[in-house]
């Protein structure tokens, strides 16, 4: 198991490979990743459509960019992850040719970056946006700034792969595979890669998101003891701080950053211990780190489902699509008006604007 790549890349000189073969643990592993591509994928342009074109345009102007973002991330790993998964595991070995070998392994290192990156540049904007509710006007700009750097640095850290990667033939057997095979000099030069991607894509993004939202629960506990002496200044959300609407959407973050480190956590750390002690490869069974890898591409798919339970806007559009397919003779005007009766839509717009502190 390798972040970089589906297969092992550290492998035993090409003259002593044995072809792999497509098991019942491989072909489990498609199949739920077959099911996981088609959800992900419907659900995901849905709500990228929702919040570009929908009633999701209700979303505050400087939040849009931020689910945009993260849902064009999410198809990313969608179209180009899972895909490439599917097809490596069936056919076994690679049939694609050197120069789709560097662009695939470059693209799916790309999609796994700016995912984790764009839920960092999410949880900046609600830690400032808590900590520092009057400087909500800048935010737009803001979050436009950090979202160029995520999708550029994801670019940059992705690129190696382009030169490491590379389609390689068995000597004296008909068997070509994209591997990094001849890249590195030292085992512990690829080790070295390994970790640093590791660092990027996971410790550093959970990190950051840690820092982020304990100062605002540390915030938000602050402001709960501050006003206790005071229960009718406590209004809305419970602070005399923090509007309902971003409180709101503070708790949807939270979940999504969650459901990251809860899907990625396993495979990352079976991944460490396969790096370090690549001995284990041999006694562990197969269907532990299949298992692993799909548990992660399953985050793919929370993502859209949490923003659906917290946005009333996205549940409408989604239950206007399914009468539109229901009755195709339906009337556009009916319809609006159907999904105006999904439920409230008041609390979905968030205000950055400060609230108006009681006296102390």
């Amino acid at each position: 198991v390798s972040i970089t790549n589906s297969s092992a890349s550290q492998l035993p000189p090409l003259s002593e490979w044995e072809a792999p073969a497509f098991t019942l643990a491989a072909q489990f592993r498609v199949g739920a990743t077959l099911v996981l591509f088609l959800f992900a994928a419907v659900s995901n342009l849905a709500l990228l459509i929702s919040v570009s074109r929908g009633r999701g345009r209700r979303l505050a102007s400087h939040l849009r960019p931020l689910i945009m973002s993260l849902a064009s991330a999410d198809l990313m790993m969608t179209f180009v992850v899972m895909p490439l998964d599917m097809v490596w595991n069936v056919m076994v070995q690679w049939y694609a040719g050197d120069a789709m070998c560097k662009l695939l392994s470059f693209l799916k290192l790309f999609a796994m970056q700016a995912s984790a990156f764009i839920l960092v540049v999410i949880s900046l904007d609600r830690h400032h946006a808590i900590l520092h509710p009057l400087d909500s006007l800048n935010s737009n700009q803001r979050n436009k700034r950090m979202l160029v750097l995520a999708w550029t640095l994801s670019l940059l850290l992705a690129s190696p792969q382009l030169f490491i990667f590379r389609a390689i033939k068995a000597e004296k057997v008909d068997f070509t595979q994209c591997v990094t095979h001849g890249s590195f000099r030292e085992r512990w030069q690829e080790t070295a890669y390994n970790m640093f991607h590791f660092v990027t894509l996971y410790v550093i993004p959970l990190l950051v998101m840690s820092f982020c939202y304990t100062r605002i629960l540390i915030e938000i506990n602050r402001q709960v003891h501050k006003n206790k002496g005071g229960e009718s200044c406590l209004r809305r959300s419970g602070t005399d701080m923090i509007p309902k609407a971003r409180m709101k959407t503070l708790k949807m973050t939270i979940i999504i950053v969650m459901s990251f480190v809860v899907c990625w956590t396993p495979y990352y750390l079976l991944g460490i211990w396969y790096w370090f002690q690549p001995e284990m490869l041999k006694v562990t069974p197969e269907y532990i780190h299949h298992i692993l890898f799909v548990f992660g591409n399953l985050n793919t798919c929370c993502d859209p489902v949490i923003y659906g339970l917290y946005t009333p806007s996205f549940r409408a559009d989604l239950a206007r699509c399914l009468r539109c397919c229901r009755r195709p003779d339906a009337s556009p005007r009916s319809l609006d008006r159907l999904s105006a009766r999904q439920g409230p839509h008041s609390g979905e717009q968030e205000s950055d604007a400060p609230s108006v502190k009681c006296p102390e």
